[in-house]
C-alpha cells in the first residue's frame, strides 16, 4: 500500500507502534479546526527513529509524528524540536509541511507527538533514484543543493531560533555529544570509533560559522514534487540545531566518498554520469551560490564528522533493534553497518 499520489509505503503499525484511535482522534477533534474525525490511519514503513503515520481525513490528509517507545537516550527523538523549526521557517524559502498541532501530554497517546500537512510527492531514498531520467537526477541533485544553501541563509535569529542551540564550538560539542551516545548504546568495541573520535578532536579547523543545520539532509529526507525535480518539502528534522552549515554539506556530499558495493549509501564505482547524478564539486558550487559564500573550506573534515556521527546513530539503531523498540524490522541489520562506516572514515582522516 502507498500514499496517494506517490510513492511512500504504508501499512498498518506493529503492535509496539499502535496508538489508541479513539483517544487520538478525540484529541484532534479539539486542537485541529475543522478536523472531522472520520478518518484512517495507517504506519509509514521505513525509517528507524520517530513512528510516523498518514492521517486521511476528510478534512485533509495529515501526517503525525511520535516519539518512539521504551527507554529513550537523553536528548534523542526531539519531536518538539522538529515541530518548532518547521513552524519557524515556514514563511522563508525553505519548503517544509504546516505544522499543526504539538501534544506534548504523554497521557494522549504514550509519547509526545506533532501533526503537520502531508506533502504529496515522492520520497526516493535509494541512491540510484529509481524511475528517473539523468536529466531529472541531475535536477534534483542540484535543487537539494540549492534548498541547503537557502536553508544555511537563514538567519536563525530572524526567525526566533536564538535559543535552538549555542552557534559557538558546535563541531567540537557535537563530537563530545555523539561520542556520549555511542557509548550509552554501543553493544561492542570498534576500534576505528575509538581512532576517528580521537582524530576528530585533535583535528578541528577551529572555523566558527552558525546556521540552521538540519542534521540528516539526504535524498530520503526531501519530498520532490510529483512532477518535477524540485524539492517540496525537507522532512526529518529531530537533529536540526544552530550549528556549523558545512557540517550539513559534509554529510549530504559523504555518499561520494562510500563505496557503491560496500555502502547502501555510497556513489563510489557507480556510472554517475550515465545516471545523471552530478559530481561532488558541482553540487558544492550549487550550494555555495545559494548560501551567498565565495568558497567552501575544509570539506574533508567535515564528511569525516559526518561518518563519525551517522556511525553514532548507526550504534544506537542497533541497540534499539537488539532490545526490540526500533520503529523498522530491519534496524539490526542496518545498524551493523556502523563499524564498517567508521573505517572509512579513519582512512580519509588519514589521507586528509
Amino acid at each position: 500500500m502507498t500514499t496517494p499520489g506517490d510513492n511512500r509505503e504504508l501499512g498498518i503499525p506493529a503492535d509496539v507502534h499502535r496508538v489508541n484511535e479513539a483517544v487520538l482522534v478525540a484529541y484532534l477533534k479539539d486542537h485541529i479546526a475543522g478536523f472531522a474525525g472520520d478518518c484512517t490511519i495507517h504506519q509509514f514503513l521505513g525509517g528507524q527513529s520517530n513512528p510516523t503515520y498518514l492521517i486521511e481525513d476528510t478534512s485533509g490528509t495529515y501526517v503525525l509524528r511520535k516519539k518512539p517507545p521504551g527507554t529513550l537516550l537523553p536528548s534523542a527523538h526531539a519531536v518538539d524540536r522538529e515541530y518548532r523549526v518547521i513552524s519557524a521557517l515556514a514563511d522563508t524559502d525553505v519548503p517544509v509541511p504546516r505544522t499543526r498541532n504539538l501534544c506534548e501530554d504523554e497521557t494522549v497517546i504514550g509519547q509526545m507527538f506533532y501533526v503537520m500537512d502531508y506533502v504529496p510527492g515522492r520520497v526516493l531514498a535509494e541512491r540510484e533514484m529509481p524511475g528517473c531520467t539523468p536529466g531529472e537526477r541531475t535536477a534534483m541533485f542540484h535543487s537539494m543543493a540549492s534548498v541547503l544553501g537557502t536553508l544555511h541563509s537563514v538567519d536563525y535569529r530572524d526567525v526566533g531560533l536564538d535559543d535552538f542551540g549555542r552557534p559557538s564550538m558546535y563541531v567540537a560539542r557535537q563530537v563530545a555529544r555523539w561520542s556520549k551516545q555511542y557509548e550509552a548504546s554501543k553493544v561492542e568495541d570498534c576500534e576505528a570509533m575509538d581512532n576517528v573520535i580521537g582524530w576528530l578532536t585533535q583535528n578541528n579547523p577551529d572555523d566558527e560559522q552558525a546556521a540552521i543545520v538540519h542534521g540528516d539532509y539526504r535524498p530520503g529526507n526531501v519530498i520532490f514534487h510529483s512532477k518535477t525535480p524540485d524539492v517540496a518539502a525537507v522532512l526529518d528534522w529531530e537533529l536540526s540545531t544552530i550549528g556549523h552549515p558545512l557540517a550539513d554539506l559534509g554529510y549530504f556530499l559523504m555518499p561520494y566518498r562510500l563505496d557503491a558495493a560496500a555502502s547502501p549509501w555510497g556513489l563510489q564505482g557507480l556510472d554517475l554520469d550515465g545516471l545523471g547524478i552530478p559530481p561532488e564539486s558541482t553540487l558544492v558550487e550549487a550550494y555555495a551560490g545559494a548560501s551567498h559564500r565565495e568558497s567552501v573550506e575544509n570539506i574533508d573534515y567535515y564528511i569525516v564528522f559526518s561518518m563519525f556521527r551517522l556511525a553514532a546513530i548507526l550504534a544506537g539503531v542497533l541497540r534499539r533493534g537488539l532490545d526490540g523498540n526500533a520503529s523498522d524490522p530491519r534496524a539490526v541489520e542496518r545498524g551493523r553497518t556502523y563499524a564498517q562506516l567508521a573505517g572509512v572514515a579513519l582512512s580519509i582522516a588519514h589521507n586528509s
